[in-house]
């Protein structure tokens, strides 16, 4: 683990040290559940935070964290009632970006999600997305989010809104 913690460092410094252009990326995102969670979660809503480095025209690297919470349904069944309880997860992450186009970014989150909620350990966490820049700081983008749990999978389809906070110039 300190060898993972070191080189994760070395990394960031090394990545950060190559960059012209880098920035904070602040966002929020909805969606629905699928698979396993689709009767049990009724919606999802999640925030991003995380800091990306431009290593050329075409390609970002970066780090991010978020928060994830999924609203427990309601379970009847003729006389009975229940509420099921609220999933939440933590995901720290690797994320790249790959810009095909001007515009179009394809790209995705990789990495490890808490849970927060009791009961749940979380997982391997992986979030591939498809995006479009509507100027220098707004992205709106589509996303598939998994996290591989011991015994489930959590599986969401959502959209989101991204806002970057740019510390160095615009885009090449």
């Amino acid at each position: 683990m300190k060898k993972l913690l070191l080189f994760s460092l070395f990394s960031i410094f090394t990545f950060n040290s190559l960059q012209a252009q880098e920035g904070f990326r602040i966002g929020i995102q909805g969606g629905i559940p699928t698979g396993d969670f689709d009767e049990a979660v009724s919606l999802m809503i999640g925030a991003d935070v995380g800091y990306m480095w431009v290593l050329g025209e075409y390609f970002d690297l970066g780090v991010a964290t978020g928060y994830v919470h999924g609203f427990g349904d309601k379970f009847e069944l003729e006389s009975i009632a229940a509420e099921r309880p609220d999933v939440q997860f933590l995901p720290l992450a690797a994320a790249f970006r790959f810009w095909p186009v001007r515009d179009l970014s394809i790209g995705g989150n990789v990495g490890q999600a808490i849970g927060i909620n009791d009961g749940n350990d979380g997982g391997f966490y992986y979030r591939p997305m498809i995006g479009y820049l509507f100027n220098q700081t707004t992205e709106i983008n589509i996303s598939y989010t998994a996290i591989d749990l011991d015994v489930a999978s959590w599986n969401t389809i959502s959209i989101g809104l991204v806002l970057t906070i740019q510390t160095k110039p615009d885009r090449l």
